[in-house]
């Protein structure tokens, strides 16, 4: 991939080279809308949602450790 250069002027005031826009032009891609649910397709309800995410943050960010984690 060839990159884009462009001269600017530093704070200084001297003409450096910089890169210019790397990414490539387009829409994103959405997952988790329509067919394509992404996570949210093992789940019928949100109360089912909501315990899945409430399990993963305690899991994250307690203090506690759980399961296997507990022998280390």
């Amino acid at each position: 991939m060839e990159y884009k250069e462009v001269q600017k002027e530093d704070f200084t005031g001297k003409k450096v080279k910089v890169l210019d826009a790397t990414y490539e032009e387009g829409n994103p891609e959405t997952i988790g809308t329509g067919e394509n649910l992404g996570w949210r397709k093992n789940f019928q309800t949100r109360d089912q949602m909501l315990k899945y995410l409430k399990a993963g943050e305690r899991y994250w960010y307690s203090k506690d450790w759980y399961g296997s984690e507990k022998k280390r």
